[in-house]
């Protein structure tokens, strides 16, 4: 899993409340058991059309977003089932960072599990980046230690975010990892039990 520490990158803004997980990635796309390969499967019904074409009035097909590593939406992002595969999609797809007003609790967990950065602002925050990022190319600074997101033109949220969750990110580590960190004393324990 990647550290996040500071991540600057453009903003796609896909306004529109209560994404679930099956429109992230629909259920035909979940045979695969690895992490990659899940991102040209993202949004598919919206990105695609029914012969396989990319539709243009989709907002990440639009040439202002292709290289977008920050994805902006409305409330609940996230509902739905609660398929690690989503956020799994979204990554390897290039999404570092999530904003969104409110996430569904399991995907949020799933997200940061797996090294996404979720980042709850208000409801006007989220309008202000919506309305600049649909302009064209607009860029964001996300802070993970400061718990900031600024632009430069003077925009600037802070954010909350669960220090255990924090720590994780910040280090780059998962659970595993995590666990790792203790491997002389879970073999002094294993051999002491022996």
């Amino acid at each position: 899993m990647e550290a996040i520490q500071k991540h600057e990158g453009i903003v796609c803004p896909l306004d529109r409340v209560n994404v679930d997980t099956d429109q992230i990635i629909p259920k035909q796309f979940l045979k695969r058991i690895e992490r990659q390969g899940f991102g040209q499967f993202l949004f598919y019904h919206w990105r695609f059309d029914n012969d396989g074409n990319k539709r243009a009035d989709f907002i990440i097909n639009q040439p202002a977003y292709e290289q977008a590593s920050i994805l902006v939406a409305g409330e609940n992002f996230g509902c739905g089932s609660s398929r690690e595969h989503a956020p799994w999609a979204l990554l390897d797809y290039g999404f570092k960072v999530i904003i969104a007003p409110s996430f569904a609790d399991i995907f949020y967990n799933n997200s940061t599990k797996n090294g996404i950065l979720l980042v709850k602002l208000s409801e006007e925050e989220v309008a202000i980046v919506l309305e600049k990022a649909k302009q064209g190319k607009y860029t964001l600074q996300v802070d993970l230690e400061t718990q900031t997101v600024t632009d430069n033109d003077g925009f600037h949220a802070t954010f909350t975010i669960d220090s255990y969750q924090k720590k994780l990110l910040l280090n780059g580590w998962d659970e595993i990892s995590l666990t790792m960190q203790l491997e002389d004393k879970i073999k002094a324990f294993e051999q002491k039990a022996n």
